[in-house]
């Protein structure tokens, strides 16, 4: 009976440190972009069972991201120094509006925002384009899914407020949403308004929804994912919750949501949307999922945006 039971303690053992071995790379991976010239691993829909086993074991494949467009109208590039130093695209209207601050998303940058800036420059505002650090051509290659990207919102809306603009727009696409609700959590800033897409409710139903796309069990490899996760990072994942950062966000508030999103629910999404504390306006886009709006739904989304700063002004 002693020798089994020493025999489960060391498989038990085993089990343990293998599941934080993967979690602990996995993790590093899903944080940190490689800057060779290494293929980027397919979405979970398009990944083969074997490529599928790998990317489990292994992780993700994640090239830093690039920009590969440049916006058609003349632009200044200022390079800010935040937690990180990053690079941004500032385009000039006539007579403009506003100021409009676009945030992308996780393997985005800059370059994924330009079709928004366009929009937003039609209305009659001046756009700042945001590579955030890791992405484009801004410092390193690591990536926090908002966390220490906060602070970068933070910076580029003080370099914002210093030229004088006072009617200051934030706008942010999934982890670019997540980024400027936390940086409202934390700073207290008070832009005009903030305009967020498909926002994750919490990083442990994140990475949740990322085994579930893969139909993968997510306990406990999600938890130990976001656990190393933060670790590596410095902070403490289970604490990165979005709905939480809603609860301190009292400027008015346009959430768009797709309702084929893989990656956000939306249970989540109505959290976060019952949590804001100010004027909140909420649209659903039908046969969309987790991806640039505009592609589907441009005539919609213009619409909405457009009522949104119209209602605020």
């Amino acid at each position: 009976m002693k020798l089994f039971k020493n025999k489960i303690l060391r498989i038990v053992l085993f089990l343990f440190i293998l599941m934080n071995s993967i979690a602990f790379f996995h993790a590093y991976k899903f944080t940190h972009f490689t800057e060779n010239n290494a293929v980027k691993t397919k979405s979970p829909e398009k990944l083969s069972l074997i490529d599928k086993a790998k990317t489990l074991f292994l992780g993700v494949n994640n090239p830093k991201p690039k920009n590969n467009k440049f916006p058609t109208q003349k632009y200044q590039i200022i390079n800010l120094k935040s937690n990180k130093e990053i690079e941004c695209w500032f385009i000039k209207n006539k007579k403009p509006k506003g100021t409009v601050i676009l945030f992308h998303g996780y393997v985005g940058e800059k370059s994924s925002m330009i079709e928004r800036s366009n929009e937003f420059i039609k209305l009659g505002f001046n756009t700042v384009l945001v590579d955030f650090m890791g992405s484009g051509n801004s410092e390193g290659n690591q990536t926090t899914i908002g966390f220490k990207e906060a602070k970068q919102v933070k910076t580029c809306f003080d370099y914002v407020t210093r030229t004088g603009e006072q009617n200051i727009y934030l706008f942010g696409t999934s982890m670019g949403a997540v980024s400027i609700m936390k940086c409202i959590n934390d700073s207290k800033i008070n832009p005009k308004g903030i305009i967020i897409e498909c926002p994750f409710g919490s990083m442990y139903k994140t990475v949740c929804a990322r085994f579930k796309k893969m139909n993968a069990p997510t306990f406990p490899m999600a938890g130990l994912l976001v656990f190393w996760g933060g670790l590596q990072n410095g902070f403490w994942g289970f604490s990165h919750n979005p709905a939480e950062y809603a609860k301190n966000i009292s400027c008015p508030v346009l959430l768009l949501y797709g309702e084929k999103d893989k990656s956000v629910s939306r249970e989540e999404i109505n959290v976060i949307y019952k949590n804001l504390k100010g004027q909140k306006r909420i649209n659903i886009y039908k046969a969309t999922g987790h991806e640039n709006y505009l592609i589907k739904n441009k005539i919609q989304w213009t619409k909405d945006v457009t009522g949104f700063i119209k209602s605020i002004q």
